[in-house]
């Protein structure tokens, strides 16, 4: 690890940036590298700057911060993102988790736990706010369906797997971000399913689901 470590920040509300770089500011161990109000700007100066922590807002105007991780990783593998946001849905962090992040904290955690990350993901490892670690291990374990393929042998592993999401109460936009794929693309496969289950509706649907063990939480 290098004796400084260099952050690049990118987000765009200017009070986020102002109150981060303010806290870094204090910190001997920790300097600003540059700031990025865009996902654009971000993968830009990530390149760069070369920083050794990007901490990276998920909402931006165009492109968006999971996407940016993806595109800043691709160039760049050793670089390292920390996720710094206000959303917590399950969808949001395994997604984060996907695209490469290797930490997730939120925005109103405590400065110290913010500091910490930042070290931490500095350093190579891999950290997640309080109250997220628990969930997301509780989320992985179980959003793969449970039930085997005859209890629906006309779907196909992603019809099953969508069936699942929607059973456990996810909606198309967050079915879309966790599976990374498009609104559309998830629309047709839940028309699909509908078609192959023989049911008159979503509701109905996810009630078939639940009955064959589909969209369980765990015991």
């Amino acid at each position: 690890m290098p004796e400084t470590l260099r952050v690049l920040i990118a987000d765009d509300h200017p009070l986020f940036r102002d109150g981060m770089r303010g806290l870094l500011a204090t910190q001997p161990d920790i300097e600003v590298a540059g700031e990025a109000t865009t996902g654009e700007e971000a993968v830009r100066l990530a390149a760069e700057l070369e920083p050794d922590v990007v901490l990276m807002d998920i909402k931006m105007p165009g492109l968006g911060g999971i996407e940016a991780t993806r595109r800043i990783l691709a160039s760049d593998p050793s670089l390292r993102v920390l996720v710094v946001t206000m959303f917590e849905d399950d969808a949001t962090v395994f997604t984060a988790m996907r695209a490469g992040a290797r930490g997730y904290i939120l925005k109103d955690d405590d400065k110290d736990d913010v500091l910490g990350a930042i070290r931490t993901v500095g350093r190579g490892g891999a950290v997640f706010g309080p109250g997220v670690a628990a969930r997301l291990t509780d989320f992985l374990t179980t959003s793969r369906p449970a039930a085997s393929k005859e209890s629906f042998p006309a779907l196909t592993d992603r019809e099953r797997e969508i069936l699942h999401l929607m059973a456990k109460g996810a909606s198309n936009t967050e079915i879309s971000r966790l599976l990374s794929l498009s609104p559309k693309t998830v629309a047709n496969y839940v028309s699909n399913v509908l078609h192959k289950l023989r049911v008159a509706d979503r509701e109905e649907a996810i009630v078939r689901a639940r009955e064959a063990g589909l969209g369980h939480e765990g015991p």
